[in-house]
């Protein structure tokens, strides 16, 4: 895998008053789909991987998918990043190797901090109440007891479980998807990341929920953070990020201002960008009839 620091970084990335948190050189990432070949035939295949891994891997049966070709990018402090793409186009896959979860195949990731990624369909421990998930992520992330404690409330507001009925110390099984996922957005986004990766985070929720996760993702660029967005919904997009990186079958397509690239996917997917919700025109006040004129008897 490739070592994910700036110590080895390439040194023809320029100084500007931009500081980069996040740079991909050239990343390919491939999955290798065990098939049904002999064992044997794999084993060997990861132990000699340099001079008989392809013969190894076509005689164990193994299916290489090519999930993402060549990706180069540079990322800075104080980004909102949206990721799109077609079903399939790599971005998930994009998001969990720059969080160190996914090996590269060639090319480097390099990041300044430490990632944290934010999937909806993360594992949460189901038997455990929300509470005790509140204070469990809290941990994870590398908060103190102290600090969960001072921001349990508003983690718990934030996600508003809590607001038909007293489910935050329900166990996690009785939680909808909708739930967990808005209570897994409120606890990372009590911490301010030095990089935050969301996989469709927003897609859940209703709009007021949809609001205030998008104020956070504010909150967290201003204070010198950098997010990610992986969604689905060019709105969330278009409200939240002001860059946009366009994945088609693991190729970076586009890379630009938001308004530009989405322009090109919807054209490209047949999509049209959601119109704005038109005003009512003003209702004219009533004409009020006008006495006549009539002199008064004296």
């Amino acid at each position: 895998m490739a070592e994910q620091t700036f110590a080895n970084a390439p040194e023809n990335l320029g100084t500007t008053e931009q500081i980069p948190t996040v740079v991909a050189d050239g990343v390919d990432i491939v999955y290798r789909v065990n098939g049904t070949g002999a064992g044997r035939g794999s084993a060997t295949a990861a132990l000699n991987r340099i001079l008989r891994r392809k013969q190894a891997e076509k005689a164990a049966g193994v299916r290489r998918v090519h999930a993402v070709k060549k990706v180069s990018f540079v990322a800075y402090k104080g980004e909102a990043i949206g990721l799109i793409g077609t079903n399939g186009s790599g971005k998930s896959t994009l998001l969990k190797a720059v969080a160190g979860l996914l090996p590269v195949e060639n090319g480097h990731i390099y990041t300044d901090g430490q990632p944290s990624l934010l999937g909806v369909n993360a594992a949460l421990m189901n038997d455990l109440t929300g509470e005790r998930n509140v204070h469990l992520g809290g941990l994870a992330m590398g908060m103190s007891r102290e600090q969960i404690k001072e921001r349990y409330q508003d983690i718990v507001d934030f996600s508003g479980i809590n607001e038909k009925g007293d489910f935050i110390t329900l166990p996690m099984r009785t939680y909808s998807s909708g739930m967990a996922a808005r209570l897994r957005f409120s606890i990372a986004a009590a911490k301010d990341h030095d990089v935050l990766l969301i996989d469709e985070a927003l897609a859940t929720g209703d709009r007021s929920f949809q609001k205030r996760s998008e104020e956070r993702i504010r909150e967290l660029r201003r204070h010198a953070g950098t997010v990610f967005l992986v969604s689905h919904n060019n709105k969330s997009i278009r409200d939240t990020c002001e860059r946009v990186l366009w994945l088609e079958r693991g190729e970076l397509r586009m890379d630009g201002p938001t308004e530009d690239v989405l322009k090109e996917y919807e054209a490209f997917t047949g999509d049209k960008p959601a119109k704005p919700a038109k005003k009512a025109a003003p209702k004219k006040a009533a004409t009020q009839p006008t006495a006549p004129n009539i002199p008064l008897p004296s």
